[in-house]
């Protein structure tokens, strides 16, 4: 019972004691002028950040357009085709000019290489259309090569009439398939 009376007494005057020692530590008071100081230090923190959050939001938001811009103009470069008269290698005004936007974009991407393949509509032999068709595959490859294209960034090929993008049967059709056809490799 003894030891029971000590340790309650001993509870009862160290408790207190230590609850008296760590209450009574010191705290300093801000003064009005220390707590605006320090809030306008805030406020300015936060503007840098939220500058930085809108300059970073911007950077981003370029580069996303610069790579749809950049996106557009490849898949532009593979889909518009040079298109031929019947029977015939040589270039229309109109082929020179689509030419020339594709060499401006080769100068843009000059590690790019390109496949120019050679197609014909179905009118005539097999072998008579493979022949056409690498006649205007290397038409079109000369004239970016005189532009200023390097001959190594440029692979010809014909298929002939066998890639028709048209498998109608008239003029319209066949007109179509007369084309020379840029897939970058």
């Amino acid at each position: 019972m003894r030891k029971k009376l000590w340790i309650n007494l001993a509870l009862l005057l160290v408790i207190p004691g230590l609850l008296f020692t760590v209450s009574c530590a010191k705290k300093t008071v801000r003064t009005d002028s220390a707590v605006s100081s320090a809030s306008s230090g805030e406020a300015v923190d936060q503007a840098k950040l939220d500058e930085e959050a809108r300059q970073r939001a911007i950077k981003e938001a370029e580069l996303a357009a610069e790579q749809r811009r950049m996106m557009l103009a490849k898949q532009q470069f593979q889909n518009e085709d040079v298109y031929f008269e019947f029977d015939s290698s040589a270039l229309l005004p109109e082929a020179q000019e689509v030419l020339k936007r594709k060499a401006a974009w080769l100068r843009a991407n000059p590690g790019t290489s390109v496949i120019v393949e050679g197609h014909c509509d179905e009118r005539g032999t097999n072998e008579y259309n493979l022949a056409l068709g690498d006649r205007r595959a290397e038409s079109a490859k000369s004239f970016l090569a005189d532009l200023g294209i390097s001959g190594y960034r440029l692979t010809t090929v014909s298929y002939g009439e066998e890639r028709p993008v048209d498998p109608g049967q008239n003029e319209e059709s066949w007109a179509k398939n007369r084309r020379a056809h840029f897939v970058i490799k």
